[in-house]
């Protein structure tokens, strides 16, 4: 075989290497995108009865289910970042979460209900840990309008602005059933998870009017 034979060859399978390579790096990335969307919907959320009868059925009726603005949040808005690299690390952790839904840790709502306390020690944990990243995906300091605010709830959140405190530390059990023992705050003080206080500016622009 001449030496343009050989060459001839050796570019085609390099060239046929290539296209596969690029054909199974795009079946992965259109097929992971797929999988991150459905995933990422109510119907998927709700699929199984654990979370249907239970933390659905509580949040139906709420302010992030029914409210004047007619603006409607879903179970992924504040249970899943947003951001790329959290959003596949959580989804990730989430895959192990099946394992306890085929060994019917919660299948039951008596065994939900024994269960709850420590669900949702394990949001808040996380929310604490992250600041909260999932309600600012539609909360943010620097979009509020203060001038719509009661006066309590101007000084609130200046003060939780001011001192590091984040969202959850005052609005939790908004959504589901309240579990009893410790809340956020409480969980804070114990496993010592920092607050970071704003900055100057921040501190600045979250101050009611006139203070």
């Amino acid at each position: 075989m001449s030496l343009v034979k050989k060459l001839l060859k050796r570019w085609k399978l390099t060239l046929a290497l290539a296209l596969s390579g690029m054909m199974a790096a795009f079946v992965l990335v259109v097929g992971g995108a797929y999988g991150l969307a459905v995933t990422s919907t109510e119907e998927f959320c709700i699929g199984c009865h654990e979370m249907r009868d239970n933390p659905y059925a509580e949040f139906k009726g709420t302010i992030h289910d029914i409210n004047r603005s007619g603006v409607r949040a879903i179970c992924t808005n504040c249970h899943v970042p947003h951001e790329p690299v959290p959003l596949i690390l959580r989804k990730m952790r989430a895959t192990f979460e099946v394992i306890g839904h085929l060994r019917g840790i919660i299948d039951t709502k008596e065994k939900y209900e024994a269960h709850r306390a420590m669900l949702a020690e394990r949001v808040w944990v996380r929310m604490l840990e992250t600041d909260s990243l999932e309600c600012r995906n539609c909360h943010t300091f620097d979009k509020m309008d203060p001038d719509r605010q009661s006066e309590r709830a101007r000084s609130r959140h200046a003060k939780a602005r001011a001192e590091g405190w984040t969202c959850i530390e005052c609005h939790f059990g908004i959504a589901h059933t309240e579990p009893k023992g410790e809340g956020p705050v409480e969980l804070r003080e114990k496993l010592k998870i920092p607050r970071v206080p704003a900055t100057a500016a921040q501190q600045a622009r979250a101050a009611p009017k006139g203070s």
